[in-house]
């Protein structure tokens, strides 16, 4: 039999409040992020592992407050007195710990945004007492900034997003297979999608359905899922 043809068709990558689980290991951020007001001098950091969400998160809020939403790399192709005329997302702040024109830039994004009495979210997998920052004002007003952590997801978050992600691509899987795929998958919502990605192209590449013993077969041959 021909194998059937799969194509790199372009997916979303939502990032709506409904594509988001509140579980225990984000409750605290989520409450966090609802309330601005409860900001101390209107600025937060969201700090968690790769995976956990931070992303997701910021981008809901950003939708809420209509603000603007750049990478740290980024900052320095922006108009900062322009950009400081609304709430800011800034992600990634650990990219610029060896750029020092970046670092003046967000220092001068900082001290607008105060005076414009506008919000500043800012994400990183570390917290700031970890950014060892060149440039001491910014390092000193980032130390002392309030800061919301969210954990790696547990399984009970991950079995909910996995579900959701099958369901997306019009799948549906029987609950033992989520339960192998947790223990085959690191604790991050990137794990869940790359792992639903890699059987769904499995499973339309074969014409086969997504079982247990089919995931088991793809799982343990890698190469045989990506030829």
């Amino acid at each position: 039999m021909a194998e059937q043809l799969t194509f790199d068709l372009p997916t979303l990558d939502p990032f709506g409040e409904d594509d988001f689980f509140v579980s225990p290991t984000n409750a605290m951020a989520v409450e966090m992020l609802n309330d601005t007001s409860a900001w101390p001098q209107n600025k937060l950091v969201l700090v968690g592992p790769d995976g956990s969400g931070k992303t997701h998160l910021a981008h809901i809020w950003a939708h809420k407050t209509n603000a603007a939403f750049i990478d740290a790399n980024d900052l320095m192709a922006q108009n900062i007195e322009t950009l400081a005329q609304t709430p800011v997302v800034v992600e990634n702040i650990r990219a610029i710990t060896d750029k020092p024109d970046a670092q003046t830039q967000l220092f001068h994004l900082h001290n607008l945004l105060h005076a414009n009495q506008n919000p500043l979210l800012l994400t990183a997998n570390t917290p700031p007492t970890r950014w060892k920052l060149g440039l001491a004002d910014l390092q000193s007003r980032m130390s002392g900034t309030a800061v919301v952590t969210l954990s790696s997801p547990d399984d009970a978050l991950l079995s909910m997003v996995m579900i959701k992600l099958f369901s997306d691509r019009q799948i549906d899987v029987q609950p033992n297979l989520i339960e192998y795929l947790l223990k085959r998958m690191d604790r991050s919502f990137t794990s869940a999608a790359n792992i639903v990605d890699q059987l769904d192209r499995a499973a339309l590449k074969e014409r086969r359905a997504i079982t247990l013993r089919f995931a088991a077969t793809v799982l343990d041959n890698p190469a045989k899922s990506n030829a």
